[in-house]
C-alpha cells in the first residue's frame, strides 16, 4: 500500500508541474503566474480542491499521441474566497500553450454544470492560444459546448472572466458571455482576428497591444470592465468584487457590517453644487460620501466616463450605483454611457442588488455622430433595463434632470421607488433659456430689447419650472432633501424597501433592442 500511495504522490507532483520547470520558468519570464500560482492567489489559503488533475487529451493526429500531459492544459476546481464557496478553472499556458481540447472542455463544463447545480460563482483564468488545431473541429465543439453553459448560467450564478494572458478566436465569446471581464494591461489581449489576418485582409498594421490590448478594451471597446497593471493586482481585486456578491440570483448580496453610522451627516455636499448651473462639480465626491467607508469598486471606470457605475455599500449591504458625471460632456447620455448603464443595471437586477441612481443629466448627447450611431436604439436600451427592474430603486436628482434622460434615469414613470431631489434640482423638458427662446420665439422677436425680454422671460420660466416643487406636486418627486442628509434618506429607504416583491408578467423572455 505505501507503495502504491508514494507512487500516486509521484504522479501528482508530476501533474502539478503542467508542461515542466522549463515552462513555468518562461511564463514568470513574461511576467505572468502559471495556472496553479494564480488559483493559490485568488484562493482562501488551502481550500482549493482539484478536480480532474489526472484527465490526458485521447488526440493521436499530429504527433499528440506521444505530447500527453496530465491535466491536459486546464486546472479545474473548487475553493474559498473570504469563506464563501466558489468554482474555478484556470488555462495552463504551459501545456500546450493552455489550447482548448475535447478532454479539457470536458473539465471546465463540469465544474460549470457544478456550479450551476450548487448556486455557486464560476470565475475563469484565461491564458489560452485558442483552439487545439490538432482536434480540428472537436476543440471547435467543445467551445460551443462552453458558450451554451455560459448563456444558462447567464444571471443565475455570477460569472467572473480574468484575462492574464491570450484569449483570441472563438475563445474571446466566452468570457464576453459572462458578468465581468478583469484584463492586465500589458500582458493580456483578446480579439477575434490577430494583427496578421488584420494586415493581410486590411493592410491595416497592428499590435496584439493596440488591436486588443487591456487598455484599448477598458478605454474604446468597453469590452472589459477593469484593467490592472498586474494579475497579482487582478486577482486580489477580483477577490473585491466578489465580496459585493450573492452567490446567485435566489440569494441576497452579503452583508458586511464596517462601524459607519447609517446616520452619518456630510456637510461638506451642502456646497456640493455650484452657484453657476453651467460648472461641473465631481460627482465621484458625492458617491464616495454616502457609501459606506468610502469604499466605492467602479465598474467600466475608464469607458464611457460620462456616466459612473459601481458597486458600493450602505448600511453594511451591497448597493449598485449609477451616476451622471457633470465632470465629462456635462453628464449627457450618449451611445457608449447608455450601453455601459443599461448592462449594469441588468446585472443588478439579476443578482437583488438595490439601485441608487444620482441624476444631473442634460439630456442626450446631440449630433450627427451619436444619430447616425444608433443613439434611439442605444438609449432605449438603458431606458429598457431600468422600466424592466423590479429591485428597491432609489433616486436622488441632485441638479438637471432634463427631458428624455430624465426619464431614462430611473424615474418614478419607470417604477422609481423613492424619488428625491436636493433643493436646487431642476426637472424640466429643457434649460430655462432654451426653453423661453421657443415659447416666446416671436415675441421676443418684436420687443424693443429682445435681450432683456429674454433674460425676463427665462428668470420667470426659472422660477416656475426650474427646480423640484413642480415635480413634487405631482408626485413624480417624494421628497425634497437637504443634500447633507442623503446618505441617511437612502439608508431609510432601502431598509424601508428591503422585503419588497414585484414581478413582471409572465413571458418567455422580453426583446431589448439590441
Amino acid at each position: 500500500m505505501q507503495e502504491t500511495v508514494k507512487k500516486f504522490e509521484c504522479l501528482r507532483a508530476e501533474a502539478r508541474l503542467g508542461g515542466g520547470l522549463e515552462r513555468i520558468e518562461a511564463q514568470h519570464a513574461r511576467g505572468k503566474l502559471t495556472a496553479r500560482e494564480c488559483i493559490e492567489v485568488l484562493l482562501d489559503e488551502g481550500s482549493f480542491e482539484e478536480l480532474d488533475m489526472f484527465v490526458e487529451h485521447r488526440c493521436n493526429d499530429f504527433g499528440m499521441g506521444k505530447k500527453r500531459i496530465a491535466g491536459d492544459g486546464v486546472v479545474t476546481g473548487y475553493g474559498e474566497i473570504n469563506r464563501r464557496k466558489v468554482f474555478v478553472f484556470a488555462q495552463d499556458f504551459t501545456v500546450h500553450g493552455g489550447t482548448l481540447s475535447e478532454s479539457n472542455t470536458q473539465k471546465i463544463c463540469k465544474v460549470l454544470d457544478m456550479a450551476m447545480r450548487t448556486g455557486v460563482p464560476i470565475i475563469g483564468l484565461n491564458d489560452s492560444g485558442g483552439a487545439r488545431i490538432q482536434e480540428g473541429v472537436a476543440s471547435l465543439g467543445g467551445y460551443g459546448e462552453i458558450f451554451q453553459r455560459n448563456v444558462m448560467a447567464s444571471g443565475v450564478i455570477p460569472q467572473l472572466s480574468a484575462i492574464l494572458g491570450p484569449c483570441a478566436g472563438g475563445s474571446v465569446y466566452s468570457p464576453a458571455l459572462t458578468d465581468f471581464i478583469m484584463m492586465v494591461e500589458e500582458n493580456s489581449y483578446m480579439f477575434v482576428t490577430g494583427p496578421d489576418v488584420v494586415r493581410t485582409v486590411t493592410r491595416e498594421e497592428e499590435t496584439f497591444e493596440s488591436l486588443g490590448g487591456a487598455r484599448v478594451h477598458a478605454t474604446k471597446s468597453g469590452v472589459a470592465h477593469f484593467a490592472f497593471p498586474n494579475g497579482m493586482v487582478l486577482l486580489t481585486q477580483l477577490r473585491r468584487l466578489l465580496s459585493f456578491l450573492p452567490a446567485n440570483n435566489r440569494e441576497q448580496p452579503p452583508v458586511v457590517m464596517v462601524g459607519d453610522p447609517p446616520e452619518r451627516q456630510e456637510d461638506s455636499l451642502d456646497y456640493l453644487i455650484p452657484d453657476d448651473p453651467l460648472r461641473p462639480y465631481d460627482m465621484m465626491e458625492l458617491i464616495d460620501k454616502v457609501v459606506d467607508s468610502h469604499d466605492f469598486m467602479e465598474v467600466h471606470g475608464g469607458f464611457a466616463k460620462n456616466i459612473l457605475c459601481g458597486f458600493g455599500r450602505m448600511d453594511g449591504g451591497t448597493v449598485g450605483i449609477v451616476a451622471n458625471q457633470p465632470m465629462v460632456l456635462a453628464g449627457c447620455l450618449d451611445i457608449d454611457a447608455s450601453v455601459k448603464a443599461a448592462r449594469f443595471v441588468r446585472f443588478c437586477d439579476c443578482f437583488n442588488i438595490p439601485l441608487v441612481t444620482l441624476v444631473d443629466v442634460p439630456g442626450f448627447m446631440p449630433g450627427r455622430t451619436q444619430e447616425t450611431g444608433g443613439i434611439i436604439r442605444h438609449g432605449a436600451k438603458l431606458l429598457y433595463a431600468y422600466a424592466e427592474c423590479t429591485v428597491p430603486k432609489v433616486t436622488v436628482i441632485t441638479r438637471k434632470g432634463y427631458g428624455g434622460a430624465y426619464d431614462v434615469m430611473a424615474s418614478k414613470h419607470l417604477r422609481g421607488d423613492l424619488n428625491f431631489a436636493w433643493p436646487n434640482a431642476e426637472i424640466a423638458v429643457m434649460g430655462s433659456k432654451g426653453a423661453v427662446e421657443i415659447i416666446f420665439r416671436s415675441e421676443i422677436k418684436k420687443a424693443n430689447d429682445p435681450e432683456k425680454m429674454l433674460r425676463e422671460k427665462t428668470r420667470e420660466y426659472a422660477d416656475r419650472f426650474a427646480n423640484p416643487f413642480s415635480a413634487a406636486q405631482k408626485g413624480f418627486i417624494d421628497d425634497i432633501i437637504v443634500p447633507s442628509s442623503t446618505r441617511w434618506k437612502i439608508i431609510r429607504g432601502l431598509r424601508m424597501l428591503k422585503n419588497k416583491q414585484m414581478t413582471n408578467p409572465w413571458k418567455k423572455h422580453g426583446n431589448i433592442p439590441l
